[in-house]
């Protein structure tokens, strides 16, 4: 694959993300998938503030054309914020989004980067584990993103969400990050760090370690998902961006505030 292809990129990004909805959907018991040529949405009930625990992938224009409204009904129903992902470049799905309600909520770089060249880090004094559990990534996301207690792990579950690992330092994990994986391609998620222990490096590292691990269990390439503040960080393991994928949210107004 050419580096220059950034469709395929962008490809390769919105197939990590459907692999993490389909592992969300089997690790929570309220949580389903529903599957429509050209969509896969995630509905979780468990989570209906969280817009991200029930997100839709649109693959292209025409798949939202005949299936946002059915998706619209059932989210309604289920008392459910939601969010569409799709290309920045598709302008007819954008419209059709703003059309019918939904707002331009954030707009992450979609990164990736080939495997060949990435080397196992060093982690000085701290120490890094594959041991921890759900419950313990969950919390450590809440903190860091200053959710409540519990939150992720109300959108998550508590079943397998991929390869979780954690940086530790006498016995405390500060920081987490979870491989899925993806025919042939590892998408990095759940990147967290508790605020104290902040700029050591901890996340970047975490996250070379489990791409060593994803290149040897035959992965070619990882992608991500990256907010304005975490994508330098992972331009200093080697990620490029190769554009934006928008997130198109719609929240019913109970959950205005949320």
């Amino acid at each position: 694959m050419k580096a220059a292809d950034s469709a395929e990129w962008l490809r390769r990004n919105l197939d990590g993300i459907e692999a993490w909805l389909r592992l969300i959907a089997s690790s929570s018991p309220d949580a389903e998938l529903i599957e429509r040529d050209g969509v896969t949405a995630l509905l979780n009930r468990a989570a209906p503030e969280r817009s991200v625990f029930n997100s839709v992938v649109a693959r292209r224009a025409e798949a939202l054309t005949g299936n946002r409204d059915e998706l619209a009904r059932i989210y309604a129903e289920k008392g459910c914020a939601w969010t569409v992902w799709i290309p920045e470049g598709d302008r007819d799905a954008a419209a059709l989004l703003a059309a019918a309600g939904h707002t331009l909520d954030a707009e992450p770089r979609a990164m990736g980067m080939d495997l060949a060249a990435v080397e196992a880090p060093d982690f000085g004094d701290f120490e890094w584990t594959t041991a921890g559990s759900t419950e313990l990534m969950c919390s450590i996301n809440d903190r860091a993103y200053g959710y409540d207690d519990g939150t992720w792990l109300r959108g998550m579950g508590t079943g397998d969400v991929g390869r979780t690992y954690f940086a530790t330092f006498d016995g405390q994990s500060l920081s987490t990050a979870t491989a899925v994986d993806a025919d042939g391609d590892c998408l990095i998620t759940c990147v967290a760090t508790v605020p104290e222990s902040r700029g050591q490096g901890l996340a970047g590292r975490l996250i070379q370690r489990a791409l060593v691990d994803a290149r040897e269990r035959g992965c070619t390439t990882t992608t991500l998902q990256a907010t304005k503040a975490g994508a330098p960080v992972y331009e200093r393991i080697g990620y490029r961006d190769f554009g934006v994928l928008q997130m198109w949210e719609l929240r019913p107004r109970e959950l205005a505030g949320a």
